[in-house]
This record gives structure tokens, sequence and C-alpha cells, in this order.
């Protein structure tokens, strides 16, 4: 069943990359990109901005399921244990500045957005 759109909120994160790494080379900055049910806290699709298509299949593929509504904790433990490339510092950083901005939209508008 598709989710209604209205609970669907794009939420990203950037931050700046190591030195000397193909992606700081292209972007010098990581883009993390989530779509999340707003309901439920839960990343129903992901996407960054790191160099080559398997690195951000794996990371996207890491943080889809994951739900932010009790924190990013367990996110960021799946990056820390799955992602052992020079950008991990960088994803980590853009996963919680996309939880800061879940928090503060649904603190601040999610009763208005689902009625």
């Amino acid at each position: 069943m598709e989710k209604e759109t209205n609970r669907l909120v794009l939420f990203s994160g950037y931050a700046k990359l190591p030195t000397g790494i193909t992606a700081s080379e292209m972007y010098k900055v990581i883009g993390v990109i989530v779509l999340i049910d707003v309901l439920t806290g839960e990343i129903v699709e992901a996407d960054c901005t790191l160099a080559t298509q398997l690195a951000r299949k794996h990371v996207s593929a890491a943080l889809v399921g994951h739900s932010l509504k009790n924190g990013p904790d367990q996110a960021l433990r799946t990056i820390d244990l799955v992602y052992q490339g020079s950008a991990k510092r960088a994803i980590i950083t853009a996963i919680r500045i996309i939880y800061d901005k879940y928090r503060s939209y649904t603190e601040g508008t999610i009763p208005s957005v689902l009625d």
C-alpha cells in the first residue's frame, strides 16, 4: 500500500567531506537525503552524494527502514558498522542534521500536516 503523500517529507543534511577522497574532489560536501514517513519516523527512501554507485546504494540501503522517531542512534550505529569509508564521519554528521530537522518539523507541524 502506498503511503499518503502528505505523510512523506524530504529532509537533507550536508557535511564537509575530508580532503583527499574522490567524493571531496567532486562535491566538497556530502549530501544525505531521506524521505521520511513523518507519522512513523521511518526512512522510506534514501540517497547520498558519494562518488561511487556502490557506496551510494549501500549507504541508502543501510538507512531505509530505520525510524528516527526515538532518535538517530540506531541508524548511526548501522552506518558505523556497515560503512568503513573515509566519508563516515561526514555521513554521520549529515544524519544528525537530518534528525534535528525532523525533530523540529514534527514538534512544530505534524498535527496540522496530518489533519
